[in-house]
C-alpha cells in the first residue's frame, strides 16, 4: 500500500498579500491585486498592469545569506519559510536525506538576467547576476535554507509547472523517496518575459475576464506559493495537522499549438481524467473545480468542456472559478497558488470568486462564481493548470479522512 501524501503547511507571496492570511482574505473579500507596473518601465507592453507584489522586504540574514538573491528567489524563500513555519516541522540545520524538494518556474532569475544584459551593454560582465539568473540557482538557495538533502527536482513546464510540482512531490512521498517534500512554484515580473508574452498575444489590453463572453486575454502576475507535503503517518507521529491530502495527479501535453488548446479540450480532458483515475475517486464526489481560467477566448470553453467530459452532470452542480483576476497569472507559481486556494476552500467552506465577470457565454455555462465568494461544502476538489506548448497538469485534493 502506497503512503498517503498530505499538506501540512502553506505559504504564499502574491499581489494580494505577502502571506497566506493576506492572500486568502483578499480572495474572499473579492479584491484584486492587479494594478500599474511601477518597478520598471512598462512602455511598449500590451498591458501596463500586472499582479505586482508591492511593499515587499527581504532580509538575507534570515536565510543564512550575506547578499540578496534574485527577486524570484526572494519570493520563493519567503513563501517557503511561511509554509515550513505553519507546518511546525523542526528546522533542519544540516542537509537531511529524508527532506526532498520540487521547485517550479517559468523564467528562473529573470530580473538577474535583466541586470546581466544591462551590464553587458555597459561593457561589464557580472558573474553574480549570471549565476542568479540560472534556473538552478533558486533551487540551490532553497535546499541550503531549509536543509533539503533528499531527492530534489527542478521543473519548468510552462504555466503547468506549479501544479506539476505538487504532484511530483506527492509521488516522492507515495513512493517512499522522502518523508517530507517542499513544493514551490515561483516567478517574478520582468521586461523580457513580459515582452515575450505580449508578442504571443495572450495578454489582454484591458482587464482579465475568465469565462465572460467579452474576455480578451490574460494578465500576468508574480510571487511564489509553497506547500509542505509529507507522509500522513509521519505527520501524525509529530502531531501535525493535515490541511488536505493530495489524492492524485496527472500531466500531459496537447502537442497541438504553441498557445491554444486542442479542439474540444481533448488534452485537458485526458489530464483531468488521469488525475481522477490516479486518485481512485468517483467523479461524482468532486465538489469544486479551481480552474486555470486564463480569460483567453480559446482556452476557457475548452477547459469547461474538459470538465464536462469528465464530471458529466456533476459539472452542472458544482462551482468552477478562477483566481487569476485577483492575483494575475502567476506563471510558475500559478498552479501552486491555485492549489493553496483550493485547500483553503476545503478548510474554510468558501469558494473564491471569478472577478470581472460581465457577460454569460453559452460555451462557459457552469457556475463560475461571478464576482463574489460563495459558501460551499468542499471535501474533494480538482485544480487544473495549463501552459504554453500544450502542457497540462491537474491535482485532486481532498479533506483528510
Amino acid at each position: 500500500m502506497k503512503r498517503r501524501a498530505v499538506i501540512t503547511g502553506m505559504g504564499i507571496v502574491s499581489s494580494l498579500g505577502r502571506d497566506l492570511s493576506g492572500f486568502w482574505r483578499g480572495l474572499i473579500e473579492n479584491r484584486s491585486g492587479i494594478g500599474p507596473i511601477d518597478r520598471f518601465d512598462p512602455d511598449g507592453l500590451r498591458n501596463e498592469n500586472a499582479g505586482q507584489v508591492r511593499d515587499f522586504e527581504f532580509t538575507p540574514a534570515h536565510f543564512g545569506m550575506r547578499t540578496t538573491p534574485d527577486l524570484a528567489t526572494c519570493f520563493l524563500l519567503t513563501a517557503a519559510r511561511e509554509a515550513v513555519h505553519r507546518s511546525a516541522i523542526a528546522p533542519a540545520n544540516t542537509s537531511d536525506p529524508d527532506y526532498g524538494g520540487v521547485f517550479a518556474t517559468n523564467f528562473g532569475g529573470s530580473n538577474s538576467w535583466e541586470d546581466y544584459v544591462a551590464g553587458l551593454r555597459d561593457g561589464e560582465v557580472s558573474a553574480e547576476a549570471f549565476s542568479e539568473a540560472s534556473f538552478g540557482r533558486a533551487m540551490e538557495h532553497g535546499c541550503a535554507a531549509f536543509g533539503i538533502g533528499g531527492p530534489c527536482l527542478l521543473l519548468s513546464v510552462a504555466c503547468a509547472s506549479g501544479a506539476a510540482a505538487i504532484g511530483a512531490a506527492a509521488d516522492m512521498i507515495r513512493n517512499d523517496e522522502a518523508d517530507v517534500v517542499l513544493a514551490v512554484g515561483y516567478d517574478a515580473l520582468a521586461p523580457t518575459p513580459l515582452s515575450g508574452l505580449s508578442v504571443l498575444r495572450t495578454v489582454t489590453d484591458e482587464m482579465i475576464r475568465p469565462f465572460s463572453a467579452d474576455r480578451s486575454g490574460t494578465i500576468f502576475g508574480e510571487g511564489a506559493a509553497a506547500l509542505v507535503i509529507e507522509d500522513l503517518e509521519y505527520a501524525r507521529e509529530r502531531d501535525a495537522r493535515p490541511l488536505a491530502e493530495v489524492l492524485g495527479w496527472a500531466e500531459n501535453n496537447n502537442a497541438y499549438h504553441l498557445t491554444a488548446p486542442d479542439q474540444g479540450g481533448a488534452g485537458m480532458t485526458r489530464v483531468v481524467h488521469g488525475a481522477i483515475e490516479d486518485a481512485g475517486v468517483n467523479p461524482a464526489t468532486i465538489d469544486y473545480v479551481n480552474a486555470h481560467g486564463t480569460g483567453t477566448q480559446p482556452h476557457d470553453p475548452a477547459e469547461v468542456q474538459a470538465v464536462k467530459n469528465v464530471l458529466g452532470d456533476r459539472a452542472l452542480e458544482i462551482p468552477m472559478s478562477s483566481i487569476k483576476p485577483a492575483v494575475g497569472h502567476m506563471m510558475g507559481g500559478a498552479g501552486a497558488a491555485e492549489a493553496i486556494a483550493t485547500v483553503m476552500a476545503i478548510n474554510e467552506g468558501i469558494v473564491p470568486p471569478t472577478l470581472n465577470y460581465r457577460e454569460p457565454d453559452p460555451e462557459c455555462d457552469l457556475n463560475h462564481v461571478p464576482n463574489e465568494a460563495l459558501e460551499a461544502d468542499v471535501t474533494r476538489a480538482i485544480s487544473i493548470s495549463a501552459g504554453i506548448g500544450g502542457n497540462n497538469s491537474c491535482v485532486v485534493l481532498g479533506a483528510v479522512r
